[in-house]
């Protein structure tokens, strides 16, 4: 009997995944994306770049923190068009990398553009113009998505999304970030370090939303350093190109409207489905009122035939959701017992110092009217931190008061997005704060944050002392 042909529109990190998972159980696949090879928006002009243009910033910054410990390195100097060189090749590695995987897996590369006919049949758009058709028993739509924009600004070279701002080909002298989400601060944080001024607007009353306050006014306090303003409650209303840069009019939340010139203008206002051109009417797939896919446990639509993963179906729109969306939907097709029913994905906001945070936060939880209890661990009290001059960071956990599982863990401060995974196991694993407590973490390391903020649950972290009430 032939194996069932599997099609995957969109070779991000979750079509690839899809993909690779299904070729490697015996499915008969073929993978479509526009690009050359698989990598989509996280490794062409997202995720990937953006972090070593991060790290690059980070040097930059550490260089300068340096003095404080006594090494001084004089002025750093920065060449663009290498560091741009840099950048690419990094991108070009892991795409070309995963070109490799997919022949080697025997699956079927076909560059070109998609769109349902039916719900058994795909016509094929290539880079030539050239169009064929193909069947397929089952699809999995993986076609991500793209960035806002804002119709009221001009139509100029100087106005940057995400994309186009990792293009790197100078440094602006001033920089205005619309949206204070972690796209915006994580583009904005990288090019204040390189040299340019940045200031950034966000229409609601803070900048990151999603994290616990307390956590992200952590983050603000080293912002408000780097940046040279940060307006939350204002909204820009209007953005008119002239011969020195872009003229933005703000207005603050008392109706006070403001001008301001700006070289160069980042929108980061959020993202939208890329479900346009697909001929999804063609088919019995269902969109929300907000233009996402809807699907079930095992990210199957509407149609029985046609499963979605990532971006398209919804918030969040993290990579590593994808991923593991496509494992399960794989799973689905192949008749396996699985639902995506995650009890947490992990965030990580990837500024200097990091942020990130797992479950649910401290507002979520009171606002479900749970009992909890809320332990908090600065880290001046490590000593790890404190060998690192990096002591501008707290690791916080939320535990349910009763039972004592782990509801959430959140963390400020350097490497944070590599330490939330041990949060992230403690709280998917429905762990208790006692076994995190008990488990012993090696000395020194900024992971003893965690078991440390565990002791403190109980009220007896070794150090900080707390007078018993």
């Amino acid at each position: 009997m032939p194996s069932p042909k599997l099609v995957v529109i969109g070779a991000g990190p979750g079509g690839y995944t899809a993909a690779f998972r299904a070729a490697d159980l015996g499915l008969d696949v073929t993978l479509i994306d526009k690009s050359q090879n698989p990598g989509g928006v996280c490794l062409y002009e997202g995720c990937i770049p953006s972090k070593a243009i991060l790290h690059a910033a980070k040097i930059l910054s550490d260089i300068k923190h340096a003095q404080h410990i006594g090494i001084s390195c004089g002025d750093a100097t920065i060449d663009i068009n290498k560091l741009r060189t840099w950048k690419d090749s990094i991108v070009g590695k892991l795409t070309s990398g995963l070109g490799q995987l997919t022949k080697a897996r025997k699956i079927t590369y076909i560059q070109g553009e998609a769109r349902f006919l039916n719900s058994t049949t795909l016509e094929i758009k290539k880079p030539d113009g050239v169009a064929e058709q193909i069947a397929f028993d089952k699809a999995i739509l993986a076609t991500g998505s793209s960035t806002n924009t804002l119709p009221f600004l001009p139509q100029s070279s100087r106005i940057l999304d995400s994309t186009t701002a990792l293009g790197i080909n100078a440094i602006p002298t001033s920089l205005l970030v619309i949206g204070g989400g972690y796209i915006g601060l994580e583009l904005g944080s990288a090019y204040a370090a390189l040299g340019a001024k940045v200031s950034i607007v966000e229409t609601l009353p803070d900048i990151l939303s999603g994290a616990d306050k307390d956590l992200a006014d952590i983050l603000l306090r080293k912002l408000k350093k780097i940046f040279t303003k940060i307006m939350t409650g204002t909204k820009v209303v209007n953005g008119e190109e002239i011969p020195e840069g872009i003229r933005i009019t703000l207005e603050d939340n008392k109706g006070t409207q403001t001008t301001e010139l700006y070289s160069y203008v980042l929108v980061s206002v959020g993202r939208k489905p890329n479900t346009q051109g697909l001929g999804l009417e063609n088919t019995k797939v269902q969109l929300s009122e907000k233009g996402f896919v809807e699907v079930d446990a095992q990210r199957r639509t509407d149609d029985k035939n046609i499963y979605a993963i990532g971006d398209i179906t919804g918030p969040p729109m993290l990579a590593h959701k994808a991923s593991f969306e496509a494992k399960v939907a794989v799973d689905a097709i192949l008749g396996k017992d699985t639902a995506f029913e995650p009890r947490c994905i992990p965030c990580v906001v990837f500024t200097d110092p990091e942020l990130a945070w797992c479950g649910l936060t401290e507002q979520e939880a009171l606002a479900k009217g749970l009992n909890i209890t809320v332990s908090k661990f600065p880290w001046a009290a490590s000593g790890r931190a404190l060998t690192i001059d990096r002591t501008d960071g707290t690791t916080k956990i939320v535990a349910d008061t009763k039972t004592g599982r782990i509801l959430s863990v959140g963390i400020v401060g350097v490497g944070a997005g590599d330490l939330i995974t041990e949060g992230a196991l403690a709280v998917e694993t429905g762990m208790k704060a006692e076994d995190l407590a008990l488990t012993i973490h090696p000395h020194p390391t900024l992971s003893e944050t965690l078991m440390e903020a565990a002791d403190g649950l109980f009220g007896d972290p070794t150090h900080i002392f707390r007078p018993k009430k």
